[in-house]
């Protein structure tokens, strides 16, 4: 295996389910076994046990997958593990059981440990499964300068770069799987400025293509439904709930779009909220364009959302409007 890539093992046969196991390669040969990995190190000090490296070369390789397996799961199987471990021989013995650190921050020891190495930046940690965040912890309380290069190298640096890049080249979403279920909701806005004569056919519903506004609203919502399809490495979200607003400005010759998304999930849902409003507004101006080719789009933008372990936002001014005051 090249250096710096990791080796994701999919594996049914593998202990005790049908999920993939995690194995670095700066740790150990993932086909021998013949050290403890990380990931079995995880799932031992979760259920409180701690096997000599002759009591883990006691058991046979089927069992010494499943711990590997069992310390890969998000969740560790405590009563599973510790069913493993008693077929070791020398026997397992009893110690403090050791977690994960907690995913909403970086620990500024952690930071400080591979400071030497680059950045460990919290939009970086959010973005680490469980193991990650483990295997970063229990290598940087050694002291081996080699390895924690290597574990920053394998864990954290192409993160720093992208978190939807892989570690072995090209793309990937996010993996969401650990994150909590909650409410997100998220607003945003978008504009069509237009021409007066644009827009007062526009106001007085006299568009020969039909009605504007209510098929702009169906459009917008039918493509933040299909957000995952649209834009790349999104993943599909259930929405709860998802409004259009097309309001207008007689001043500014203009349609001012406002989207409110909700939804239950583990992932946000600005991006269903920014694709409804733009194209909503590319759907006014496909209707008037035979009237004005020169309408402008925008500004678009995101004006609130709420709920996700990064926390609310607001946007902190209004924007202007596009197109005020030139009179068109």
């Amino acid at each position: 295996m090249a250096s710096g890539q990791r080796a994701w093992i999919w594996a049914p046969g593998w202990g005790y389910g049908t999920e993939a196991v995690k194995l670095y390669s700066f740790d150990v040969d993932a086909e021998r076994l013949d050290l403890v990995p990380l990931a079995a190190r995880r799932a031992l000090d979760h259920a409180g046990r701690k096997l000599s490296l002759p009591g883990w070369q006691s058991l046979d390789l089927a069992q010494r997958r499943a711990l590997v397996e069992l310390g890969s799961a998000a969740m560790v199987d405590v009563a599973a593990v510790t069913s493993v471990a008693a077929n070791a021989s020398p026997a397992a013995s009893t110690c403090e059981s050791v977690f994960d650190p907690a995913r909403e921050t970086p620990p500024p020891a952690l930071v400080e440990a591979y400071a030497p190495f680059g950045r460990l930046s919290t939009a970086v940690w959010l973005a680490l499964d469980a193991l990650d965040r483990y295997a970063l912890q229990k290598v940087a309380g050694r002291d081996n300068s080699e390895r924690r290069s290597a574990a920053y190298a394998e864990i954290v640096g192409y993160r720093e770069v992208s978190t939807h890049l892989r570690p072995a080249g090209g793309v990937q979403m996010v993996n969401v799987g650990a994150k909590a279920v909650t409410e997100r909701r998220a607003l945003a806005e978008s504009r069509v400025s237009m021409s007066r004569e644009a827009f007062d056919l526009l106001q007085r519903q006299a568009v020969p293509k039909g009605d504007v506004l209510g098929i702009a609203r169906v459009a917008g919502i039918l493509a933040a439904k299909r957000t995952s399809e649209l834009i790349p490495l999104c993943h599909a979200v259930p929405l709860t709930h998802l409004s259009i607003d097309l309001e207008l400005d007689a001043l500014a010759h203009a349609v001012r779009i406002v989207a409110r998304v909700h939804a239950e999930a583990k992932t946000g849902v600005e991006m269903e909220a920014l694709v409804a409003v733009s194209h909503a507004a590319l759907t006014v101006y496909d209707m008037l364009k035979a009237v004005d080719r020169g309408m402008q789009i925008g500004p678009t933008r995101l004006l609130e959302k709420s709920g996700g372990a990064s926390g609310d936002f607001r946007a902190r001014t209004a924007a202007p409007a596009a197109g005020a005051g030139e009179g068109r």
